[in-house]
């Protein structure tokens, strides 16, 4: 019987026998005609067979002396709930002709499984014929990668031309390395926005750049590194710290330990307490072995104690101000020339950065903050340091 092609998902698999001797369209008649009506128009095996839903039947029959006996197969694209419905009405066929039938289900199998069984076995010839194949072309692609990653990617940054990734400038967060070969590792690794210092000297690019974006130095798991990073702590303003497996530089990492380390980096100060690198404290030299402060001006500085007041020197040290601690960032920023600056407060990091910026050689303050990173030009005293000057 013609119908519409059928997706095969299971296979209704029968054995019949027949006490008499009868041919296939007998017994495909009376599978038509016994099954006509018992499950519903949506399951009559003729309306199935219209719309593509069942397959021919297949009938294949054996005489035996007076009896048939045989097997019925019938293709099924059902769900497996409505193709098992259509086995069990097999079932109730009695008659084949004039004759006494009895059918029974062997099986009802799922084509889809089998499938699926010689999909997975070609899958597997094809992924090892794929790998003889294609893994002498894989390390050389990866090698055409590396280069291209080199050549393209790598630029040179700030006045110094360090050695940098693209995206030094455009994102917020910078990992700050050592050198070119670190460089091109993170690069390579998918971290772009890596800079290089260049050598055992920061350049002042780095110093820049740390105090416009969140910074994150990246050093060697060796003693090398250690002393980098002690230099980078003095003059730049890092905010987290990421060290490479011990004994390990950074430029030799894989990917995931690039990323271990990464992620495992901690904060600058979480680090200088663990490894007993305290923040910077001022120098216990004498005052004399570090600038000249003329006897009256250190009269005058006592007198600020308990004041909250500061004064701005020149270098020749005349009063240029004298005003309320509370003024002093703007003042600083808003005032060129100033030589010392002293008051009666805490020396922040903040007002050393703002120093820096406007060149200020001195500052003499009351007690001495939490300072990571002390400006190389800058001499920092406090009050305590005047009055041990004093009694020796």
């Amino acid at each position: 019987m013609g119908g519409a092609p059928v997706t095969i998902k299971y296979l209704i698999k029968a054995e019949i026998e027949i006490n008499g001797i009868v041919d296939k369209p007998d017994v495909i008649g009376a599978i038509f005609g016994q099954t006509e009506g018992l499950l519903g128009e949506d399951l009559d095996l003729r309306e199935l067979q219209k719309s593509g839903r069942i397959g021919r039947i297949q009938v294949d029959l054996i005489e035996k002396g007076d009896k048939s006996h045989g097997e019925i197969i019938i293709p099924s694209g059902l769900d497996r709930a409505e193709t098992a419905l259509i086995a069990a009405s097999l079932e109730v066929i009695e008659k084949v002709g004039p004759c006494d039938a009895r059918v029974r289900i062997k099986t009802v199998e799922d084509v889809r499984e089998e499938k699926r069984r010689k999909i997975l076995e070609r899958a597997k010839e094809l992924l090892k014929k794929m790998s003889r194949e294609t893994i002498p072309d894989s390390r050389k692609l990866a090698d055409e990668v590396l280069s291209a990653v080199r050549e393209q990617e790598i630029i040179k940054y700030g006045s110094e031309e360090l050695p940098a990734g693209p995206e030094v400038d455009t994102a917020d967060t910078v990992i700050i390395v050592e050198g070119r070969a670190d460089v091109i590792n993170l690069i390579k690794n998918g971290f772009k926005n890596v800079v290089g210092i260049g050598g055992t000297s920061i350049p002042k690019t780095i110093v820049d750049l740390s105090r416009r974006k969140h910074t994150i130095a990246f050093v060697d798991g060796d003693r090398g590194g250690e002393l980098i990073l002690r230099e980078l702590l003095k003059v730049a303003e890092i905010d987290e710290v990421a060290i490479a497996p011990p004994g390990k530089e950074v430029e030799e990492l894989t990917n995931k330990e690039v990323v271990k380390c990464l992620q495992n980096r901690v904060p600058v100060a979480e680090y200088l307490h663990k490894d007993s690198l305290q923040p910077v404290k001022q120098q216990k030299t004498s005052i004399e072995e570090k600038t000249f402060i003329p006897q009256n001006i250190i009269t005058q500085i006592k007198k600020l104690e308990n004041t909250l007041e500061a004064i701005l020197y020149d270098a020749d040290w005349n009063m240029m101000q004298k005003i309320a601690v509370s003024e002093l960032p703007e003042t600083i920023q808003k005032t060129s020339g100033i030589h010392a600056l002293v008051f009666d407060g805490i020396i922040t990091q903040r007002l050393l950065d703002l120093a820096e910026d406007k060149s200020i050689k001195l500052i003499i303050g009351a007690k001495l903050g939490n300072i990571l990173r002390k400006p190389l030009n800058i001499q920092i005293l406090t009050f305590t340091d005047l009055k041990e000057e004093d009694n020796k």
